[in-house]
């Protein structure tokens, strides 16, 4: 199927007399007639729902949809985006482990990176995304178990050098894995290009109407996990799980163990009423996709020539520095819904401006279909240091629009005129 008919008719397939649309399953626990089946299920023997802390129809069925438009060989939806992110790192990382990161992600992954994780002995090491192949090979030791990069980074908006990031992975026997939020499969897939995971927090363009929080890993299953020696616990049978060998279920290992060892001990899973809902939005996600991309490109144009502004940042523009890996990695000219910009003075000018919108709203959230803006510096960054603040490529002027699907020329005269609010 091609991609648009995958967003509209993938994950659910519904029997004889069944619903045309994909029912809400909103039950914790499933009957079986005798405990042999049951057993089948936690061997793995037979497909089934155990408990829906680990699985649930609804569920499930928004796992396959994404699952399909990323090409994957298994999903595993989580609670929220960082939850996603927190389970896929945890389930190749241990105490003494370390992850090699690109300086421009979201700023609660900065956050995790750089603290949490560390206070439970995972490293982070960070490479500017600017970084050539032998920069990033010297910080990869053999407890170096993923290369992380957001596609389209949140909110430096620069794009990830695939072919780079992708061949020091493969060299070093390194997951590879890729947060695609901002660019969904409908602009870009990582797997294509050489990840081997990649997350999303579904709160964004997959539900598309800021309903549900929720994320998600899809499991490439272009990892041979097989007798490598950075991932023992593949090899090794988990005696917490009766003993399974993951590389047994190949070639959807990784997501396995995600549900089975790390959903079960975890539980940061996502609730069937955020899959239902989440799975109703994706549906549209091709038609909305190409809308967020036109205006934002419109919107980008018309700040770009407006004397109050410094300078905008959009790959879709020629010129952009993000533009030849756009043309290289995106699919049709695409560029999604995220413009970032710098007005003309400090944070006083920003703030009068951001006050003077009316249409556009203040909200600590991106990607749905209605426009929004922010201030990272004080807000989604804001426990950022100054020298942090650089190195995510965030300076004090930057203001993020997570363009929507309105008229673009509304968007526009309100933009307009809350510039003329700055003196």
């Amino acid at each position: 199927m091609d991609i648009q008919t995958k967003c509209v008719q993938a994950g659910y397939e519904p029997k004889n007399g069944e619903p045309r649309v994909l029912p809400l399953y909103q039950s914790t626990t499933y009957v079986y007639e005798t405990p042999e089946q049951l057993a089948k299920l936690f061997d793995l023997s037979e497909d089934g729902h155990i408990y829906t802390r680990i699985s649930n129809p609804t569920v499930a069925a928004f796992e396959a949809k994404v699952n399909a438009l990323e090409g994957g060989v298994g999903a595993v939806a989580c609670s929220s985006g960082l939850a996603a992110e927190t389970l896929a790192i945890l389930n190749v990382c241990n105490a003494g482990d370390n992850i090699v990161s690109l300086t421009t992600i979201y700023g609660g992954t900065f956050n995790l990176f750089n603290v949490t994780l560390r206070k439970y002995g995972i490293d982070t090491r960070f490479v500017f995304p600017q970084a050539g192949y032998e920069e990033i090979a010297k910080v990869i030791d053999d407890k170096t178990k993923i290369i992380y990069c957001e596609t389209l980074a949140n909110p430096n908006m620069n794009i990830a050098n695939f072919e780079l990031l992708a061949k020091v992975a493969k060299d070093y026997g390194v997951l590879f894995m890729v947060d695609n939020t901002l660019a969904t499969p409908i602009i870009c897939r990582p797997i294509e290009l050489g990840a081997n995971v990649v997350v999303h927090s579904t709160s964004k363009y997959l539900d598309g109407h800021a309903s549900c929080v929720g994320g998600i890993i899809v499991d490439g299953g272009n990892f041979d996990f097989k007798g490598n020696p950075r991932y023992p616990e593949f090899n090794v049978p988990d005696e917490s799980y009766h003993g399974l060998v993951y590389t047994s279920v190949a070639p959807a290992c990784f997501s396995v163990k995600a549900r089975v060892q790390m959903m079960r001990d975890l539980g940061s899973c996502m609730s069937p009423f955020n899959a239902y809902l989440t799975n109703l939005g994706a549906e549209t996600l091709h038609l909305r996709m190409v809308k967020h991309s036109e205006n934002a490109l419109l919107c980008a144009k018309a700040l770009s020539q407006n004397p109050k502004i410094e300078w905008v940042k959009y790959s879709g523009l020629e010129g952009d520095e993000n533009y030849d890996k756009a043309q290289k990695y995106f699919t049709d000219g695409l560029n999604s819904g995220m413009v970032v910009f710098g007005i003309k003075g400090d944070k006083e000018q920003v703030c009068d401006f951001m006050k003077a919108l009316k249409l556009i709203k203040i909200v600590t959230h991106i990607a749905d279909t209605r426009t929004c803006i922010l201030h990272p510096a004080t807000t989604t960054h804001r426990q950022l240091s100054a020298e942090e603040l650089v190195a995510c490529g965030i300076s004090e002027n930057l203001v993020r629009l997570s363009v929507g699907i309105e008229n673009p020329y509304d968007l526009i005269s309100d933009l307009e005129q809350a510039l003329q609010a700055i003196y």
